[in-house]
């Protein structure tokens, strides 16, 4: 049988899953994750444009692969993306 049929993997706290949309975020903004708190506003305190909010969604879709379910940037679900703890819930509720 192919390996990742056998795949098991832990399950992720709120506060592992902040940590890496925080390392995914400094990378795709090119800022230091120290910089970036979990009540921080996307747009308005980080400036990520929407380039930057596809590009964080699929780099969590890459991330957590088959742990989630409909992880896929849908526009009309980015919209409700304001802050890094929105990410962070929209993770959270999609982890299988």
């Amino acid at each position: 049988m192919p390996a990742e049929t056998h795949t098991h993997h832990a399950p992720l706290d709120r506060d592992a899953v902040l940590e890496i949309v925080r390392d995914r975020l400094a990378e795709i903004l090119e800022i230091d994750p120290g910089q970036i708190a979990a009540t921080d506003a996307l747009v308005s305190g980080l400036h990520a444009d929407s380039i930057a909010l596809y590009e964080l969604v699929e780099a969590l879709s890459e991330e957590f692969g088959e742990r989630t379910l409909g992880l896929d940037g849908e526009p009309d679900e980015l919209e409700d993306l304001q802050s890094v703890n929105d990410v962070v819930d929209y993770v959270v509720a999609r982890l299988a």
